[in-house]
């Protein structure tokens, strides 16, 4: 049995058809994400799940025992809690545990074949290798570390801000490890290099996950299925967010040849009832209604496909614009910057020049001064020390807190403040309805307050009116935050429309991927880097030269203290697990491949599929590939450790 199974599950809002007839599981060890639309029903899937959302129709069925445990959007805490008190609150049990542990461990030294004790010894055992709980304070440490709390460990939690707060409560949850682990958008609020760390610590501590997120290469590090939320209804996919969007694809094929023989059967079908058939009469009356029925999936489907087609199209645009460089016009000119906030120092003698066409992501650490340089090129943040000169341009900008919307106007009056329900975007002329819909918004919420809208929908109006005034440099601060992957596509596609330049703060490696073509990388220090490279293959190079650096301090360090020892030189080596795991990797992957090959050949045999079933051979056979991935990953890394290693001791 699935650790939570929902069965034919139905859920609605008055009117509103948010689910129906839905079938949904998660086993042990799946990554599941939920990905649609916002408002599609991911949230209220995963409330469902969770058990604080009752359905209005089916059931849910849960493992007996099984703990779930979900990341709240706005978390609470004990007023009274430091942030550390609130990190390690609910690892009580987990503290219990490991102390009777080491009680029963010394009294096994004595009475050694007790078998109460050898039993609860057992159980205990098996509860701390499920939480890894084994080293609790040193995964405590860590993680503080790594979401930039500890600071902020003696300060009290109520004093955070909602980001800081998030990561608390992320932190806690990450400790306690439930059977299933809930997270909506678990990546807003963390920096590059918090996401790295989380990525690192679910896969390697194999949580059962079940999570919602716009974070396109989070998704594909981590899922091992998708989940699509549609027009009410599931679509399940193997793997992460590429092969989501290949198995889409060949989804949308499919649909195409289907409709093909769907209009050459209704050109059959309505010459039979042009020649006067007399489809009143009861044998013909089905095949009558057949006939409308397929009309009405004929004019349906086109749309469907349309739709699906898009967004593909979208998703696999890549920016491909003309340089022109040297005749460019230049829109700003930095020279020997420095920004210093109370006494911080964000940025020194930073001289750079921004043009016409330049597009360039400004990424860094949380707090490290992106968002102060961003205030400094509009002029609202007077440079410490240098100067930015700016030509004669405008500038559209956008920032979380959407300073640019009224929230007493409804979107007519938003996109028409003189009238009328004409707007301008880019140079063409649509109808209001026309271009929201653009950024898929329904007509029925042309006469919604902004003030009535979610996060999310504020977001899209905001980025929708940004692309309204005519500019010639967009300034964005975080522009995918709250917002689903279909707008963060059209958001995309507006960006590399845009004819003037681009300067935008994101964390979203994908879209920075996707987007950019500059770097100003803020290194935390005060100073900023530029670089032409992709984000991804920036960070990767940043990964292997960190790895390298603390590999030549370790060397070198056990040279120094072997030289004043005046000792044999001690050899840097690999330690006895990673040895122990070179020998075996090898055997334990060879025989993946022979299980590979033989459910493959399963498959292929109608005898063994009928007898054992297709869908338990289909699923063990990703089990395996999937293991058989772990393994042959675990085998590379050690690989390329003794490589670096034999390099050092070379060099």
């Amino acid at each position: 049995m699935a650790l939570v199974d929902l069965l034919n599950v139905s859920k609605h809002y008055e009117a509103q058809k948010i689910l129906e007839n839905i079938n949904f599981h998660i086993d042990e060890g799946e990554r599941v994400v939920i990905v649609g639309k916002n408002g599609s029903g991911k949230s209220t899937l995963m409330k469902i799940v969770n058990g604080t959302l009752d359905a209005d129709e089916g059931e849910r069925m849960t493992r007996q025992g099984v703990e779930i445990k979900m990341l709240s959007q706005v978390p609470k805490f004990d007023p009274t809690h430091t942030v550390r008190e609130a990190v390690e609150a609910g690892l009580g049990e987990l503290r219990t545990s490991k102390l009777r542990f080491d009680e029963i461990s010394e009294l096994l030294a004595t009475q050694y074949d007790n078998a109460a004790l050898l039993n609860e010894q057992a159980r205990i055992t098996s509860y701390l290798d499920h939480h890894n709980a084994w080293n609790l304070d040193d995964k405590i440490e860590r993680i503080l570390h790594h979401f930039m709390l500890t600071e902020y460990e003696s300060k009290n939690v109520d004093l955070l801000s909602g980001g800081e707060q998030r990561r608390v409560a992320l932190a806690s949850l990450l400790l306690l490890k439930p059977d299933i682990l809930l997270l909506d958008e678990p990546t807003n609020h963390l920096d590059v290099y918090m996401v790295e760390f989380l990525e690192e610590l679910i896969l390697k501590e194999r949580f059962t996950l079940l999570f919602i997120s716009h974070d396109r290469y989070f998704i594909d590090q981590i899922a091992t299925k998708t989940i699509e939320v549609e027009e009410c209804a599931l679509r399940e996919f193997t793997g992460g967010y590429s092969n989501y969007l290949e198995q889409k694809q060949e989804l949308l094929r499919t649909m195409a040849q289907q409709h093909d023989n769907m209009l050459k059967l209704l050109k059959t079908e309505n010459e039979w009832l042009r020649r006067g058939v007399k489809a009143r009469l009861k044998r013909n009356e089905g095949r009558k209604q057949r006939v409308l029925a397929l009309r009405e999936d004929a004019k349906n489907n086109p749309g469907k496909i349309h739709k699906m087609r898009l967004e593909l199209e979208r998703e696999a645009k890549h920016f491909n614009r003309g340089e022109g460089i040297n005749r460019q016009k230049m829109l700003f000119e930095v020279e020997k910057l420095g920004l210093t906030l109370g006494d911080k120092l964000l940025i020194k003698n930073f001289s750079t020049r921004i043009l016409q066409k330049d597009v360039i992501a400004v990424v860094g650490p949380n707090g490290s001064g992106k968002s102060t340089l961003l205030k400094a090129l509009l002029g609202r943040l007077k440079p410490t020390s240098g100067i930015i000169k700016m030509g004669e341009i405008t500038i559209g900008y956008f920032d979380q807190h959407r300073e640019m919307l009224d929230d007493s106007l409804n979107l007519i009056e938003t996109f028409c403040p003189h009238g009328g329900d004409r707007v301008d975007a880019q140079g063409t002329d649509y109808h209001v309805y026309g271009y929201l819909k653009n950024f898929l918004f329904p007509r029925e919420f042309l006469d919604k307050k902004v003030g009535t809208l979610s996060g999310g929908e504020k977001n899209r109006v905001a980025l929708a009116l940004l692309f309204t005034k005519k500019v010639d440099c967009l300034i964005l601060d975080e522009p995918t935050n709250d917002l689903d992957i279909p707008t963060i596509n059209i958001l995309e596609e507006k960006l590399q429309n845009f004819s003037g330049a681009v300067i935008l703060v994101s964390h979203d490696r994908y879209f920075v991927d996707k987007i950019a073509k500059k770097l100003f990388i803020f290194k935390g220090d005060g100073t900023i880097e530029e670089s032409y490279k992709p984000y991804s293959e920036y960070l990767e190079d940043e990964k292997e030269f960190a790895e390298m650096d603390a590999m030549h301090a370790e060397f070198s360090k056990a040279e120094t203290q072997t030289v004043t020892q005046m000792q044999k030189p001690k050899v840097f080596k690999l330690s006895f697990n990673e040895q122990k795991a070179l020998e075996k990797l090898p055997l334990e992957i060879d025989a993946l491949e022979a299980k590979i090959d033989e459910f493959n050949a399963s498959l292929a045999d109608p005898k063994k599929y009928e007898k054992i079933g297709i869908s338990v051979l289909a699923q063990e056979l990703e089990k395996t590939k999937a293991l058989y991935e772990e393994k042959v990953e675990e085998l590379l890394t050690i690989q390329e450790k003794e490589e670096a290693i034999e390099a050092l001791k070379n060099a």
